[in-house]
């Protein structure tokens, strides 16, 4: 098993129920996928401060839980993926960083 975990940075933080949505729809479009084993979603935690430091800084977390690389590949083009992406990239734009791992426990 691998995990996906992205870092996901808007621009301009949306609104708490703008962003609720925005994970609810991406969990939702990687399950309906059926290529992956999980999905955790979760805000960032913000701590004073970490506005000055020279680094993407999250607004959220995703981890994606599938059974190896071929699957994680397959998800990313699954039917909606990029619908979901495009939708909220037009309305709040951001970035990602990610890493592919094996469990980190």
């Amino acid at each position: 098993m691998i995990y996906h975990t992205m870092i996901v940075s808007f621009d301009q933080p949306p609104h708490e129920t703008e962003l609720d949505q925005y994970l609810t729809d991406i969990e939702r479009v990687m399950l309906d996928s059926g290529l992956v084993r999980s999905v955790v979603t979760r805000r960032h935690l913000p701590v004073p401060g970490e506005e000055a430091i020279p680094a993407l800084i999250a607004s959220a977390i995703v981890q994606v839980a599938v059974a190896d690389t071929e699957a994680l590949a397959k998800a990313f083009t699954a039917p909606g993926m990029h619908e979901v992406i495009e939708h909220w990239q037009s309305r709040h734009p951001y970035k990602v960083a990610w890493a592919n791992h094996e469990p980190l426990v």
